[in-house]
Parts: structure tokens; C-alpha cells; sequence
């Protein structure tokens, strides 16, 4: 039985200071991923960086709980760009050993599409971890997430 984690509210963006993921990702690193998007997905260079900077949101989030067991979990166009950066898996295992302790975080999907809440719980801490927030690519799956809930991972 899964229980539910109350997640705390989402900061003010007007009194927080918003972090960006362009100060956590190489640029190099940034050009190529985004390049991937348009490659393989029916983005412009404005959108895949949209999505991009929100998986490395929430990776970076993820990491930072790490432990907490909050069962986080992306949108379905976050979660693309969750997998473009975990696949590129030398530039992963970089990013888990500089912001998760070179511990690597596994990434455990489900099959099901779970109905609780959690993807809007993931982008309220987010936001209250300081990072920039791009709602609009969060309501596609405002409730539903395709990760499992309850384990160290995402």
C-alpha cells in the first residue's frame, strides 16, 4: 500500500531566488543535449531547452532528496527530457557524482500511469528548491507520473 508524502508548498518566485540549470550544465554539454531533442523529437531550439532544463530540474531535485523516498515524479514532456540526459550515460554518471555524492540514480519507471498527485507535488519542490519552474510543461500530466513511487530513485 502506498501512502502519500506531503511535499511542501511551492516558494514565492517574487521573495526566492530562482537557480538556473544553465549554471549547472556545461554548455557544451547543453548545445548537445538540446541538439538531441530536435533531432529526435518535433522540437524547436526554444521548446527542447524548455524541456531539457526542466528534466535537469528535476533530476537535480531528485538527487537533492535523495533518500526521502517522496515517490517524485515528471510530467510526460519533462520525463523527455529526463531521458535525454540519462541516456547520454558518461554525462549522467558525471552529473550524479558531482550533485548526488557519485552515487548513481537509477531511473525505475512503471509501466502504469499512477493517479496521485505526484507529478504537481514534484514541481511544488522544485520550485521551493529554488529552481525555475515551467508550469506549463508540468500540467500534461498533472496527475499521473510514469516513476514508482516510494523508492530512492526516479
Amino acid at each position: 500500500m502506498a501512502t502519500a508524502v506531503a511535499l511542501p508548498p511551492a516558494t514565492d518566485p517574487t521573495t526566492s531566488p530562482i537557480r538556473s540549470v544553465r549554471e549547472a550544465v556545461p554548455a557544451d554539454l547543453w548545445d548537445k543535449q538540446v541538439g538531441l531533442l530536435i533531432r529526435d523529437c518535433p522540437y524547436d531550439s526554444v521548446m527542447a531547452a524548455r524541456v531539457l532544463g526542466q528534466g535537469y530540474a528535476y533530476l537535480l531535485t531528485a538527487m537533492h532528496h535523495r533518500g526521502e523516498r517522496l515517490g517524485l515524479a515528471p510530467s510526460k514532456l519533462v520525463d523527455i527530457g529526463v531521458h535525454t540526459i540519462i541516456l547520454d550515460t558518461v554525462a549522467y554518471a558525471e552529473l550524479c557524482e558531482r550533485f548526488n555524492g557519485g552515487i548513481f540514480l537509477h531511473h525505475v519507471p512503471d509501466a502504469e500511469m499512477k493517479d496521485d498527485g505526484s507529478v504537481m507535488r514534484t514541481a511544488d519542490l522544485i520550485a521551493s528548491d529554488g529552481w525555475e519552474v515551467d508550469l506549463p510543461l508540468w500540467e500534461d500530466a498533472a496527475k499521473c507520473g510514469p516513476c514508482r513511487p516510494g523508492n530512492d530513485a526516479h
